[in-house]
Protein backbone atom coordinates (compact mmCIF):
# COMPACT_ATOMS: atom_id res chain seq x y z
CA UNK A 1 0.00 0.00 0.00
CA UNK A 2 1.79 3.01 -1.21
CA UNK A 3 -0.55 5.84 -0.06
CA UNK A 4 1.45 8.32 -2.70
CA UNK A 5 3.84 8.80 0.16
CA UNK A 6 7.60 9.61 -0.28
CA UNK A 7 10.19 7.34 0.89
CA UNK A 8 11.33 9.34 3.62
CA UNK A 9 7.64 9.34 4.88
CA UNK A 10 6.90 5.58 5.20
CA UNK A 11 7.66 4.96 8.45
CA UNK A 12 4.69 3.24 11.04
CA UNK A 13 4.53 6.79 12.82
CA UNK A 14 3.55 8.84 9.36
CA UNK A 15 0.91 5.71 8.23
CA UNK A 16 -0.61 6.65 11.47
CA UNK A 17 -1.92 10.16 10.02
CA UNK A 18 -3.19 8.05 7.29
CA UNK A 19 -4.86 5.52 9.84
CA UNK A 20 -3.05 2.60 8.31
CA UNK A 21 -1.06 0.11 10.72
CA UNK A 22 0.82 -2.52 8.35
CA UNK A 23 0.18 -5.91 8.32
CA UNK A 24 3.71 -7.31 8.75
CA UNK A 25 3.41 -5.49 12.46
CA UNK A 26 0.70 -7.66 13.25
CA UNK A 27 2.80 -11.01 12.85
CA UNK A 28 4.29 -12.05 16.33
CA UNK A 29 5.57 -14.93 17.81
CA UNK A 30 3.46 -16.12 21.23
CA UNK A 31 4.00 -19.08 23.87
CA UNK A 32 1.52 -21.04 26.24
CA UNK A 33 1.89 -20.52 30.00
CA UNK A 34 -0.28 -21.50 33.17
CA UNK A 35 -2.10 -19.33 35.09
CA UNK A 36 -1.44 -20.31 38.70
CA UNK A 37 -3.71 -21.21 41.28
CA UNK A 38 -6.01 -23.14 38.85
CA UNK A 39 -7.59 -26.20 40.23
CA UNK A 40 -7.98 -28.19 36.45
CA UNK A 41 -5.08 -27.48 34.55
CA UNK A 42 -7.32 -29.56 31.64
CA UNK A 43 -9.22 -26.65 30.88
CA UNK A 44 -8.42 -24.06 28.13
CA UNK A 45 -9.08 -20.59 30.08
CA UNK A 46 -6.27 -21.99 32.95
CA UNK A 47 -4.14 -21.39 30.00
CA UNK A 48 -3.00 -17.65 28.68
CA UNK A 49 -1.24 -16.80 25.18
CA UNK A 50 1.60 -14.44 25.73
CA UNK A 51 2.41 -12.68 22.52
CA UNK A 52 6.23 -11.24 22.04
CA UNK A 53 5.06 -8.08 19.74
CA UNK A 54 7.65 -6.62 17.79
CA UNK A 55 9.56 -3.66 19.31
CA UNK A 56 8.21 -1.41 16.69
CA UNK A 57 4.70 -2.32 17.13
CA UNK A 58 4.83 -1.48 20.75
CA UNK A 59 6.36 1.87 20.19
CA UNK A 60 3.98 3.05 17.85
CA UNK A 61 0.75 1.00 19.83
CA UNK A 62 2.48 3.10 22.74
CA UNK A 63 2.48 6.94 20.93
CA UNK A 64 -1.33 6.03 19.82
CA UNK A 65 -2.53 5.19 23.75
CA UNK A 66 -1.12 8.19 24.62
CA UNK A 67 -2.90 10.29 21.97
CA UNK A 68 -5.95 8.96 22.06
CA UNK A 69 -6.16 8.70 25.94
CA UNK A 70 -7.13 12.45 26.24
CA UNK A 71 -9.47 12.54 23.51
CA UNK A 72 -11.43 9.56 24.99
CA UNK A 73 -11.89 11.44 27.93
CA UNK A 74 -12.80 14.76 26.39
CA UNK A 75 -15.85 12.92 24.33
CA UNK A 76 -16.59 10.93 27.46
CA UNK A 77 -15.52 7.43 26.24
CA UNK A 78 -14.42 6.96 29.65
CA UNK A 79 -16.40 6.03 32.34
CA UNK A 80 -15.92 7.79 35.79
CA UNK A 81 -16.11 4.43 37.53
CA UNK A 82 -13.49 2.81 35.50
CA UNK A 83 -9.95 2.51 36.68
CA UNK A 84 -7.12 1.40 35.99
CA UNK A 85 -2.82 2.11 34.40
CA UNK A 86 -4.48 4.08 31.62
CA UNK A 87 -3.11 7.23 30.95
CA UNK A 88 -5.85 10.17 31.74
CA UNK A 89 -8.29 7.71 33.76
CA UNK A 90 -8.95 7.80 37.34
CA UNK A 91 -6.51 6.61 39.27
CA UNK A 92 -8.27 6.14 42.58
CA UNK A 93 -8.10 2.62 44.08
CA UNK A 94 -11.81 0.87 44.10
CA UNK A 95 -11.38 -0.90 46.83
CA UNK A 96 -11.19 1.67 49.29
CA UNK A 97 -14.10 3.36 47.12
CA UNK A 98 -16.40 0.35 47.35
CA UNK A 99 -15.42 0.15 51.61
CA UNK A 100 -16.92 3.89 51.61
CA UNK A 101 -19.58 2.80 49.50
CA UNK A 102 -20.47 0.37 52.12
CA UNK A 103 -19.94 2.80 55.21
CA UNK A 104 -22.36 5.15 53.67
CA UNK A 105 -25.20 2.64 53.66
CA UNK A 106 -24.32 1.74 56.67
CA UNK A 107 -24.53 4.88 58.34
CA UNK A 108 -27.78 4.76 56.83
CA UNK A 109 -29.19 2.17 58.24
CA UNK A 110 -29.87 0.29 55.07
CA UNK A 111 -29.04 -3.50 54.16
CA UNK A 112 -25.45 -3.96 51.48
CA UNK A 113 -25.13 -6.23 48.78
CA UNK A 114 -22.26 -6.52 46.63
CA UNK A 115 -21.80 -8.84 43.05
CA UNK A 116 -18.66 -9.57 42.15
CA UNK A 117 -18.18 -10.09 37.85
CA UNK A 118 -15.22 -11.22 35.98
CA UNK A 119 -16.08 -10.86 32.11
CA UNK A 120 -15.62 -14.09 29.85
CA UNK A 121 -12.40 -14.08 27.91
CA UNK A 122 -11.96 -9.57 28.36
CA UNK A 123 -9.58 -8.31 25.54
CA UNK A 124 -10.34 -11.48 23.06
CA UNK A 125 -13.88 -10.43 22.49
CA UNK A 126 -13.77 -6.97 21.61
CA UNK A 127 -15.62 -6.22 18.28
CA UNK A 128 -13.71 -4.01 15.53
CA UNK A 129 -16.97 -3.43 14.34
CA UNK A 130 -18.68 -2.26 17.34
CA UNK A 131 -15.27 -0.34 18.73
CA UNK A 132 -15.13 1.44 15.38
CA UNK A 133 -18.38 2.65 15.40
CA UNK A 134 -18.51 3.90 18.71
CA UNK A 135 -15.57 6.28 18.10
CA UNK A 136 -17.23 7.18 15.23
CA UNK A 137 -20.46 8.21 17.05
CA UNK A 138 -18.04 10.20 19.58
CA UNK A 139 -16.23 12.15 16.85
CA UNK A 140 -12.81 10.63 17.06
CA UNK A 141 -10.85 11.53 14.27
CA UNK A 142 -11.10 9.35 11.42
CA UNK A 143 -7.13 8.26 11.20
CA UNK A 144 -7.62 7.08 14.93
CA UNK A 145 -10.60 5.23 13.93
CA UNK A 146 -9.19 3.30 10.81
CA UNK A 147 -5.64 2.76 12.68
CA UNK A 148 -7.76 0.59 14.93
CA UNK A 149 -9.62 -1.54 12.81
CA UNK A 150 -6.40 -2.17 10.52
CA UNK A 151 -4.96 -2.83 14.43
CA UNK A 152 -7.88 -5.45 15.04
CA UNK A 153 -7.55 -7.35 11.66
CA UNK A 154 -5.58 -10.00 10.13
CA UNK A 155 -3.46 -11.00 13.04
CA UNK A 156 -0.75 -13.81 12.51
CA UNK A 157 0.38 -15.55 15.25
CA UNK A 158 3.65 -18.41 15.95
CA UNK A 159 3.38 -21.01 18.88
CA UNK A 160 6.81 -21.02 19.95
CA UNK A 161 7.97 -24.71 21.97
CA UNK A 162 9.86 -27.22 21.38
CA UNK A 163 9.56 -29.31 17.42
CA UNK A 164 7.07 -26.12 16.81
CA UNK A 165 6.80 -25.66 12.62
CA UNK A 166 7.28 -22.35 12.89
CA UNK A 167 3.97 -21.38 10.81
CA UNK A 168 2.19 -18.24 11.01
CA UNK A 169 -1.58 -18.79 11.58
CA UNK A 170 -4.61 -16.68 11.48
CA UNK A 171 -5.80 -15.83 15.03
CA UNK A 172 -9.29 -14.44 15.48
CA UNK A 173 -8.86 -12.35 18.51
CA UNK A 174 -9.64 -8.75 19.58
CA UNK A 175 -6.54 -7.22 20.81
CA UNK A 176 -3.46 -9.33 22.47
CA UNK A 177 -2.39 -9.16 25.79
CA UNK A 178 0.24 -6.94 26.10
CA UNK A 179 -0.10 -4.56 23.88
CA UNK A 180 0.20 -0.92 25.02
CA UNK A 181 -2.83 0.05 23.78
CA UNK A 182 -4.95 -2.99 24.65
CA UNK A 183 -6.42 -1.73 28.12
CA UNK A 184 -7.44 1.71 26.75
CA UNK A 185 -9.38 0.10 23.85
CA UNK A 186 -10.86 -2.37 26.15
CA UNK A 187 -12.43 -0.17 28.40
CA UNK A 188 -13.68 2.08 26.00
CA UNK A 189 -15.40 -1.09 24.42
CA UNK A 190 -16.95 -1.82 27.35
CA UNK A 191 -18.06 1.79 28.49
CA UNK A 192 -21.84 0.42 27.99
CA UNK A 193 -21.56 -1.86 30.91
CA UNK A 194 -21.40 1.17 33.20
CA UNK A 195 -25.34 1.01 34.60
CA UNK A 196 -26.64 3.73 36.43
CA UNK A 197 -27.63 2.12 40.11
CA UNK A 198 -30.33 3.60 42.20
CA UNK A 199 -28.97 4.02 46.03
CA UNK A 200 -25.78 2.01 44.58
CA UNK A 201 -22.70 2.15 42.64
CA UNK A 202 -20.82 0.11 39.76
CA UNK A 203 -16.42 0.23 40.07
CA UNK A 204 -14.64 -1.55 37.60
CA UNK A 205 -10.67 -2.27 36.92
CA UNK A 206 -10.16 -3.04 33.75
CA UNK A 207 -12.37 -6.34 33.28
CA UNK A 208 -13.76 -6.69 37.37
CA UNK A 209 -16.37 -5.19 37.79
CA UNK A 210 -18.78 -5.09 41.25
CA UNK A 211 -22.43 -3.55 41.61
CA UNK A 212 -23.15 -2.62 45.37
CA UNK A 213 -26.95 -1.67 45.76
CA UNK A 214 -28.66 -0.51 49.02
CA UNK A 215 -31.99 -0.56 50.16
CA UNK A 216 -34.05 -1.96 53.79
CA UNK A 217 -33.90 -5.88 53.03
CA UNK A 218 -31.80 -8.43 51.74
CA UNK A 219 -34.72 -9.70 49.52
CA UNK A 220 -35.44 -6.07 47.83
CA UNK A 221 -31.49 -6.14 47.64
CA UNK A 222 -31.56 -9.50 45.79
CA UNK A 223 -34.97 -8.68 43.35
CA UNK A 224 -32.65 -5.01 42.56
CA UNK A 225 -29.67 -7.66 41.34
CA UNK A 226 -31.38 -10.24 39.54
CA UNK A 227 -32.93 -6.97 37.27
CA UNK A 228 -29.82 -4.88 36.98
CA UNK A 229 -27.64 -8.22 35.63
CA UNK A 230 -30.62 -8.65 33.06
CA UNK A 231 -29.56 -5.31 31.76
CA UNK A 232 -26.22 -5.81 32.31
CA UNK A 233 -26.45 -9.21 29.93
CA UNK A 234 -28.62 -7.62 27.61
CA UNK A 235 -25.85 -4.72 27.01
CA UNK A 236 -23.13 -7.20 27.06
CA UNK A 237 -24.46 -8.79 24.24
CA UNK A 238 -24.74 -6.58 21.91
CA UNK A 239 -20.98 -5.67 22.14
CA UNK A 240 -20.04 -9.41 22.34
CA UNK A 241 -19.46 -9.44 26.02
CA UNK A 242 -20.60 -11.96 28.82
CA UNK A 243 -20.18 -12.69 32.09
CA UNK A 244 -18.46 -15.44 34.14
CA UNK A 245 -21.37 -17.06 36.28
CA UNK A 246 -18.72 -19.34 37.74
CA UNK A 247 -16.23 -16.40 38.86
CA UNK A 248 -19.27 -14.72 40.01
CA UNK A 249 -19.02 -14.15 44.17
CA UNK A 250 -21.66 -12.19 46.35
CA UNK A 251 -21.02 -10.61 49.66
CA UNK A 252 -23.87 -9.29 52.20
CA UNK A 253 -22.05 -6.70 54.17
CA UNK A 254 -22.98 -6.31 57.77
CA UNK A 255 -20.94 -3.74 60.56
CA UNK A 256 -18.51 -5.91 63.20
CA UNK A 257 -21.44 -5.15 66.32
CA UNK A 258 -24.49 -6.67 64.18
CA UNK A 259 -25.68 -9.82 66.42
CA UNK A 260 -28.00 -11.19 64.04
CA UNK A 261 -27.31 -14.22 61.92
CA UNK A 262 -25.91 -13.06 58.52
CA UNK A 263 -28.62 -13.29 55.57
CA UNK A 264 -27.90 -16.42 53.38
CA UNK A 265 -30.52 -15.60 50.65
CA UNK A 266 -29.57 -16.56 47.00
CA UNK A 267 -29.14 -14.59 44.09
CA UNK A 268 -30.39 -16.24 40.90
CA UNK A 269 -28.52 -13.79 37.61
CA UNK A 270 -29.14 -15.51 34.79
CA UNK A 271 -31.05 -18.52 36.22
CA UNK A 272 -28.09 -20.05 38.33
CA UNK A 273 -28.46 -19.93 42.05
CA UNK A 274 -25.50 -17.77 43.76
CA UNK A 275 -24.81 -18.12 47.57
CA UNK A 276 -23.48 -15.68 49.64
CA UNK A 277 -19.47 -16.31 50.56
CA UNK A 278 -17.54 -15.75 53.63
CA UNK A 279 -14.87 -14.10 51.94
CA UNK A 280 -14.37 -12.86 48.54
CA UNK A 281 -10.71 -11.94 46.78
CA UNK A 282 -10.93 -8.99 44.33
CA UNK A 283 -8.06 -7.44 42.83
CA UNK A 284 -5.36 -9.24 45.48
CA UNK A 285 -7.93 -8.07 48.55
CA UNK A 286 -9.87 -10.09 50.58
CA UNK A 287 -12.98 -9.18 51.78
CA UNK A 288 -15.34 -10.38 54.45
CA UNK A 289 -18.89 -9.72 55.58
CA UNK A 290 -17.96 -7.71 58.71
CA UNK A 291 -16.09 -5.45 55.91
CA UNK A 292 -12.47 -6.45 56.70
CA UNK A 293 -10.21 -5.78 54.34
CA UNK A 294 -7.35 -6.90 53.79
CA UNK A 295 -3.81 -7.71 51.03
CA UNK A 296 -3.03 -11.44 52.36
CA UNK A 297 -2.38 -13.34 49.36
CA UNK A 298 -3.45 -17.10 49.90
CA UNK A 299 -2.17 -19.60 46.79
Amino acid sequence: MCLGLTSSAKTPLHLLLYGFYPRLLNEANSIVLSKPGKPDYSAPSSFCVIVFLQTVSKILQRIVASRLSPLACLTRLLNHNQCGSIPGLCKFNPCPALTHEIHIHQHLHLKSLTLFLDINGGFDNISSTVLTSLLRRKGIPHYFVSWVRFFLADRQYCLIFQGSPNIFLPIQVGTPQGSPVSPLLFVIHVLVLHIPIPRGSMFSYIDDFTMTVGSLSYQRNCQMFEYLYSVLKRRGVRIGISFSILKTKICYWRTPRERASPSRLPVSPNGTLLHPTSRVRWLRYWFTPSMEMSTHFQK
